[in-house]
């Protein structure tokens, strides 16, 4: 894969993470509220997918042949720690809060 299609795949891998494990979370924990095991693995494999998406934008931030290449790992990278940040707080917030309080 060239150098532009490894920063754009590290710039969505974080954004379809973060909705696969909104997405995946919310099924999970509507049919069975109990099952907060899921959803905290649920949420380190997501912050796994935004970690690999990091790894694959950080020696992209040096390219010199085209500019843009580079703006977009720095952004792809920004993305991944943002999406992670969010993923994280709320894999947080299943291990704080009860799953069946309603």
């Amino acid at each position: 894969m060239n150098v532009r299609g490894r920063a754009w795949t590290a710039l969505l891998l974080p954004a379809v993470a973060w909705f696969a494990f909104e997405q995946g979370l919310s099924a999970v924990l509507h049919s069975a509220c109990g099952r907060v095991g899921v959803g905290i693995a649920w949420g380190g494999a997501s912050l796994v997918l935004c970690g690999v998406a990091l790894w694959i934008a950080w020696p992209l931030r040096r390219e010199r042949e085209v500019p843009a290449d580079s703006w977009l790992a720095c952004l792809a990278m920004i993305g991944a720690a943002f999406f992670g940040l969010a993923i994280l707080f709320q894999t947080l917030a299943i291990m704080l809060v009860p799953a069946c309080v309603r």
